[in-house]
């Protein structure tokens, strides 16, 4: 081609750099194209645009009725002050703690709506935008700024408005992806060197950490993950250290992240999606995140609307949504963005994560809080929601629920189902009064047990796993009270003759009086292992050991059943093995067993245990005794 000869681009679009001189203007005559009654919209998070919310406000007293929208930001808010009343309004869509004052007194006001679908109010006019001050990196040689370490929202609104302010950032660090606007679509640019934003995540808690080692359970090899910033998802991220091509496909993400990158953890090609590169709409940290963001082809970020898209999420395999909550009832819903009738935050992404999770192949959408608040005097697992409270993620929504007491799985659980599992995570101090209050609603039946619930601690420590001889892995864990409708199923599985040998009748079936009987432990002298094979709901009981002190005597009398699938594979023989070291552990003498005479299997177990075994044969039954020493 001759080098001579003009394009037509070229003829339509004058040199960006000459147009980029005219739109330089100080942050002063910036803001003055700003009028009484105009609508506009300030960049979120770490990019908010400090040096032009300065100087809007110091030309306060030349405005008047201006609403400004914004999701949260972490600088200063100064629009919300009493004194500004007449001059400005915010509207949040997420209320962050620079807003919430204002917002709770009634000088600002809170919009509840999904993230994803903010950008559409803007598209649609429906919400209209003015004037957007929006942060920018400086143009690089083809005239296209970025939007740096928050595209989110801001994107759509700059897209939709009538202007377009810009303060240039010389600090602000350049992020890839669907994160650029050229010189030519913006109106004013006002250069700045101002300092990013930081966001000091502290560090996480005891009760994060034991949160945190909870969830890292449900997170496989190949996972994708969401998740927010703070303690939580920091604490998850300290137990992943020995996972394999994780993925990221999140709203936002911190400096946890980086390590894991470093470490070959996070590699993304796993993904189902963007193969090879971690997805997010924004960021928030130190000076170190920025860095790691800057020019990094790893990291794409892209507007919300597609981030949090449901259909996007659903896309990746193994999805992994991690999502805060404040209080849950008994029945499984969520309240996430207030305290009573207290606004607190906002909606926010996690309904669209939630929901995009739960349609992921082998995705696991997950609520995590602790389970008091206030130092321990209030529970936040509740038998109903605070009078006000807002339903974030509805019950038909929920499916993992996660304190630092354990994981209680809901999805297409009945609500006494749902009832007990929420108990059997609340603080154990709650749980008693928890469970009258679930009585008294009848959400679980008059009768139902209360000491299994009553401040028993679960030993998690004991939970541990057996490799079969065809590779199965199964978990064995201490038995929980919720695990009466697995243990029916066991039950109902099992033949009639190992029915036989085990109750010594041949039963049809075992009222729920009798199956509270089983689930009433103590993990001391009344303990019980189950043997499950994992899935996505709970798993699959295969095998129950148990042992029951007579405290007088201090022998306790044991029994164990296999599903007939896995007897002879030596299964019984590690259930006894190791209740038997637990039970030593705890002083007992040994165990007492009563065996039917035809039982060869469960004979053979004992005389093999490796310890001295006493029998007498009386009426067709073998009296056992296992000695410890």
């Amino acid at each position: 081609m001759d080098g001579g000869l003009l394009t037509t681009s070229d003829q339509i679009m004058p040199d960006w750099k000459e147009r980029y001189k005219d739109k330089i203007a100080s942050p002063e005559k910036a803001v003055s194209v700003v009028k009484p009654g105009d609508k506009m919209f300030i960049g979120s998070g770490a990019a908010e645009p400090q040096v032009l919310v300065k100087a809007l406000v110091e030309k306060a007293n030349a405005l008047a009725d201006t609403k400004i929208f914004h999701i949260m930001t972490l600088g200063v808010a100064p629009y919300t002050e009493p004194k500004f009343t007449d001059q400005f309004r915010h509207n949040a869509f997420f209320i962050g703690a620079n807003t919430r004052e204002a917002v709770a007194q009634g000088r600002a006001d809170f919009t509840p709506v999904f993230l994803s679908e903010i950008p559409a109010l803007f598209k649609s006019g429906r919400i209209q935008i003015d004037v957007a001050l929006i942060q920018v990196t400086p143009p690089d040689r083809h005239g296209y700024c970025s939007y740096g370490v928050s595209v989110d929202i801001v994107k759509s609104a700059a897209e939709s408005a009538d202007m377009i302010i810009a303060e240039v950032n010389e600090s602000a660090p350049r992020t890839m992806g669907d994160s650029f606007i050229h010189v030519n679509d913006i109106d004013l640019m006002v250069p700045s060197n101002e300092p990013m934003l930081f966001y000091h995540a502290e560090e996480p808690s005891d009760i994060a950490f034991k949160i945190g080692r909870h969830i890292s359970k449900l997170i496989e090899d190949g996972s994708t993950l969401q998740m927010g910033i703070g303690g939580v998802p920091d604490a998850v991220l300290a137990y992943l250290k020995d996972r394999k091509d994780l993925g990221i496909h999140t709203e936002m993400f911190s400096d946890g992240i980086i390590d894991l990158v470093e470490a070959g953890v996070i590699t993304n090609k796993k993904k189902s999606i963007h193969k090879g590169k971690i997805v997010a709409s924004f960021c928030m940290g130190s000076q170190k995140l920025y860095d790691f963001v800057d020019n990094n082809p790893l990291i794409e970020f892209h507007p919300t609307e597609y981030i949090n898209d449901p259909f996007v999420i659903c896309q990746h395999e193994k999805m992994v949504a991690i999502n805060a909550a404040i209080e849950v009832d008994l029945t499984g819903q969520v309240c996430s963005d207030s305290l009573g009738p207290l606004f607190y935050s906002g909606i926010g992404g996690q309904v669209d994560f939630i929901r995009g999770a739960a349609r992921s192949k082998g995705g696991k959408p997950v609520i995590a809080l602790p389970s008091t608040a206030k130092e321990g005097e209030i529970s936040r697992i509740v038998s109903t929601l605070k009078p006000g409270a807002g339903v974030v993620t509805s019950r038909g929504d929920v499916h993992y629920v996660v304190t630092e007491w354990g994981i209680a799985y809901l999805h297409g659980k009945n609500i006494r189902e749902r009832a007990l599992a929420l108990i059997s995570i609340a603080h154990p101090k709650f749980r008693t009064d928890l469970l009258k209050a679930a009585k008294a609603r009848n959400l679980v039946f008059p009768n139902e047990e209360e000491r299994p619930f009553s401040g028993v601690i679960y030993p998690e420590d004991l939970e541990t796993e057996l490799t079969m001889p065809d590779k199965t892995t199964i978990l064995i864990r201490p038995l929980k009270p919720t695990d009466e409708e697995g243990w029916l199923d066991f039950f109902h599985g099992l033949s009639p003759q190992s029915v036989y040998h085990r109750f010594f009748s041949t039963l049809r079936g075992v009222p729920y009086r009798d199956v509270q009987y089983y689930m009433d432990i103590d993990y001391n002298e009344r303990m019980a292992l189950v043997a499950v094979i994992p899935s996505e709901s709970g798993g699959r009981i295969v095998a129950i050991g148990r042992y029951e002190l007579e405290p007088s005597t201090n022998w306790a009398e044991f029994a164990v059943v296999v599903t007939d699938e896995l007897q002879e594979r030596g299964l019984g023989r590690f259930m006894l093995t190791y209740l038997t070291k637990i039970a030593r552990a705890r002083g007992i003498k040994g165990f007492t067993a009563e065996v039917m005479k035809d039982n060869t299997r469960m004979m053979d177990l004992f005389r093999d245990s490796g310890y001295r075994v006493e029998t007498r044969l009386e009426a067709g039954t073998w009296l056992v005794k296992m000695y410890f020493s």
